[in-house]
């Protein structure tokens, strides 16, 4: 609970800073115009459908970011308490025992050491290879699972931009059909749509594309831990074969 505190705290800041520049914009260029304040649910009403998909996107990503730092973590995927029972029990030579616990509570570094002890006794070499493949699976599941971030901060500003081709071809749309010279406020809505769709996108990308590669290099450093902890443990079988 400690590591995921400070992310939260920083996620809550950029959400807020991101809110807070939205708003302070729009009040600037109300300001400008002689025009009341606008609300932020206002600015975000004038995004329209594409707005509202935008930040339905947003909700999902920051539910995607929580539950990775709760579960994407090295005392997750490596258990302290586990970790220590299993190194006893090896130092006992109890290997059906850790082969029963290590199918009791399933996790990245159970899975890739029962996929070992079965081949003790036939080689390290048959040892490894059978770590090193479920290793690699455990990995790409890693993989996929922050991909979602990813895929989410890539579609964002993709929504962005259709919002601001959308809106721009309303404005001119509406300059087309008039038979003299519209109002500004006729045109308003185009614009205000094409500029607050423009903005959601690029709030939702930039902070989801700093998580994503945080948690990339998080899974990356866990891996290679895990690798080296289950060589470690099964050194002791280097010679044999």
């Amino acid at each position: 609970m400690k590591r995921i505190l400070p992310a939260l705290i920083v996620m809550l800041v950029m959400v807020a800073m991101s809110v807070a520049f939205a708003d302070t914009a729009w009040a600037q260029d109300g300001a400008s115009t002689a025009a009341p304040k606008t609300s932020m649910l206002q600015m975000i009403k004038y995004g329209g459908p594409i707005g509202y998909f935008i930040i339905v996107m947003n909700i999902v990503g920051i539910g995607l970011v929580i539950e990775h730092f709760i579960t994407i973590r090295r005392d997750a995927l490596v258990p302290p308490d586990l970790l220590a029972h299993i190194e006893r029990l090896f130092e006992e030579e109890e290997y059906e025992e850790v082969m029963t616990l290590c199918e009791t509570q399933p996790c990245f570094f159970t899975n890739v050491l029962a996929a070992g002890l079965p081949k003790i006794g036939t080689g390290y070499e048959n040892i490894e290879k059978a770590m090193a493949e479920v290793g690699e699976m455990e990995a790409t599941k890693l993989q996929q699972k922050i991909s979602y971030i990813n895929l989410i901060a890539n579609i964002a500003p993709l929504c962005g931009l259709l919002g601001t081709v959308s809106g721009m071809v309303s404005a001119f749309n509406t300059i087309a059909n008039s038979p003299v010279a519209p109002e500004p406020k006729e045109l308003a809505g185009g614009i205000q749509q094409a500029l607050v769709t423009t903005v959601l996108g690029l709030v939702v990308c930039i902070p989801l594309t700093i998580f994503y590669f945080f948690f990339r290099n998080r899974v990356a450093r866990v891996i290679m831990e895990i690798g080296a902890i289950t060589e470690e443990l099964m050194e002791k079988f280097r010679d044999e074969g």
